[in-house]
């Protein structure tokens, strides 16, 4: 493994790149020139995706909007963040990626594609539209590109990801080339949240064995990297490809070469583990106990457990496959011998597919779901006991939680924003340790528009 590009004329780069982009603490963006006092209220923001050309296509930016605990339990309060200057707007192209503190009190943004791609920005969550910025802007796409995937990785640590996959290697000529390889190339960069910054960066090629390679294996997309209990590593999901080398080669128009798909062969889920923080000394890990994606699509999917394990999990970003996996804790490789499966824990006859879910407590959690593909469903689950119990909810057969980012909890409460693409919904507060279900705000809807997360 190499360092990214001269690393330390990166680093100097971006810090000089946050100087000239940075705003000072006083900065604002809605809630005027001086910040409110922070009188210790716990605010729960809720974000929505709003149309740009396509109804759900979010990508016409990102509205951001706190409320507190009252608010959301209290279905006479009535929400409307869609006039324009009622909510603060993340102008990113497409969805931003925003994460947040564990007590609600900051927001973090990574602005994805477009001329600001890759642009960091920290703000205070003063409730209502009021979100003040905070310290430097950093410009995360001198290593990451504009499209980066990120997420809060530990308190107060992000890391950011992004990978390119090669054109197939092979030798002779086409139509009897013959498969070689492909290089997968990562890229990780650590932010300090806490004072915006970058801390560190490294550049590495996948170290798949050369059985591996031969065998067609690469990794096209990778996401939502968690630091462990110890703080000596970091874990990094991945969606993995395989292409059958004995396959029939094709030739595209610009004459690259490439061979056909051999998903259905491949041998289990995989996660790259790195040193923590120097980065260093890649590995590929394997579970046998599933084989489809675990790098999340807009949502993180990996937790770090009581018990000191990260469980982590797959088919996010496919037609299903609701697996939770675990990471043991002592030898960074996974526990082959654990397995929780929605599908069967639910007792559905179709394929539930887990669509974004988060750890609670205790082993336990929720999971926001999909059943083939089909509709929005949320269930409280035991991952020891390997159960789930439905909880039910309003307009189940038209949500669609695609894009959902984030689920909040505070305590023994989750908020989780509920609404169809146009349609106006609810906040739903679920007491996670009763069970108890309140369906709370009300949030009304414009045209194309949803709601994505809370935090």
């Amino acid at each position: 493994m190499k360092k990214n590009l001269l690393t330390r004329g990166v680093l100097l780069g971006t810090m000089i790149t946050s100087l000239v982009l940075g705003s000072c603490d006083k900065g604002t963006d809605s809630g005027g020139d001086t910040p409110p006092v922070d009188d210790g209220t716990r605010w729960i923001t809720l974000t929505a995706a709003l149309k740009l050309t396509n109804d759900g296509d979010g990508n016409g930016g990102t509205l951001a909007y706190a409320i507190n605990h009252d608010q959301a339990i209290d279905p006479n309060y009535e929400l409307d963040i869609f006039p324009v200057g009622k909510a603060l707007k993340l102008e990113s192209p497409r969805t931003s990626r925003v994460q947040s503190s564990a007590d609600g009190k900051y927001l973090y943004d990574i602005q994805y594609t477009g001329a600001d791609g890759g642009i960091f920005t920290k703000f205070k969550v003063n409730g209502q539209e009021k979100y003040v910025r905070e310290g430097n802007e950093v410009n995360t796409s001198i290593i990451l590109g504009t499209s980066p995937r990120w997420v809060k990785s530990a308190e107060g640590v992000g890391v950011g990801v992004t990978i390119a996959a090669d054109t197939a290697a092979y030798t002779g000529t086409f139509p009897s080339a013959t498969f070689t390889s492909i290089k997968s190339t990562a890229k990780v960069a650590i932010l300090n949240l806490d004072n915006p910054s970058i801390i560190n960066t490294a550049e590495f090629v996948v170290p798949f064995t050369a059985e591996q390679l031969a065998q067609g294996y690469s990794i096209g997309r990778i996401d939502v990297p968690i630091i462990n209990q110890a703080k000596d590593k970091v874990y990094i999901g991945a969606n993995i490809s395989k292409v059958n080398p004995a396959g029939t080669p094709t030739r595209n128009a610009d004459g690259l070469i490439s061979w056909p798909s051999d998903a259905a062969n491949i041998a289990g889920t995989v996660t790259l583990v790195l040193d923590y923080p120097s980065l260093r000394n890649p590995k590929v890990i394997w579970s046998t106990q599933s084989k489809y994606g675990n790098n999340g699509y807009r949502t993180m999917i990996q937790y770090l457990g009581d018990d000191g394990n990260v469980y982590q999990a797959t088919g996010v970003n496919t037609t299903g496959y609701p697996h939770i996996l675990r990471i043991d804790k002592t030898t960074n490789d996974y526990d082959n011998t654990f397995l929780f499966d929605l599908s069967k824990a639910l007792g559905v006859n179709g394929l539930a597919g887990i669509k974004a879910w988060r750890y609670l407590k205790d082993n336990k959690g929720i999971v926001m779901y999909d059943i083939d593909k089909k509709g929005g469903y949320l269930a409280l689950i035991d991952l020891n006991a390997k159960t789930a119990t439905k909880i039910p909810t309003d307009n189940e057969a038209n949500l669609n939680f695609d894009q959902h980012q984030s689920i909040a909890v505070s305590g023994d409460y989750v908020y989780i924003p509920l609404t169809a693409v146009s349609q106006p919904g609810n906040v739903y507060v679920i007491n996670w340790k009763t069970g108890a279900i309140t369906k709370g705000a009300k949030l009304t809807n414009g045209t194309g528009h949803r709601y994505i997360g809370a935090y």
